[in-house]
């Protein structure tokens, strides 16, 4: 039936992991409660009038710590799959993953050094 022998089993799985999510928002869609009327179409639904404008001005330490959080998730990201396959790797693949890391620790020193890491 098929004309690439073997992938019958792929194909079921890629059908079975397109089906889930649509069921699973098709199931959340019918059983969630419908509330209708003008609370409904308010900014917000805690029952409190919001105050002031919706565009204001952030501290630039809340983005510069979101951005050195999100630095070192993706290491942890790039460091595991080298970590699984580390037997097989070797000794430059080793001298490679600790240059990885001497540059990112040079770069948390340097933003523990600028204040990135404080909240005050």
């Amino acid at each position: 039936m098929f004309v690439l022998n073997g992938y019958e089993y792929f194909l079921g799985f890629l059908l079975i992991c397109s089906l889930v999510p649509v069921l699973a928002v098709v199931t959340a869609r019918i059983i969630r409660p419908h509330p209708e009327g003008v609370e409904r179409r308010l900014t917000y639904e805690s029952g409190m009038e919001p105050i002031g404008g919706a565009w204001i001005q952030f501290n630039i330490r809340y983005y510069m710590f979101a951005l050195v959080f999100v630095i070192f998730d993706v290491e942890t990201v790039f460091l595991y799959p080298w970590a699984v396959a580390f037997s097989q790797l070797g000794l430059l693949a080793f001298v490679e993953a600790l240059i990885f890391i001497a540059i990112l620790v040079v770069g948390l020193v340097y933003a523990w050094r600028k204040g990135a890491l404080e909240w005050s």
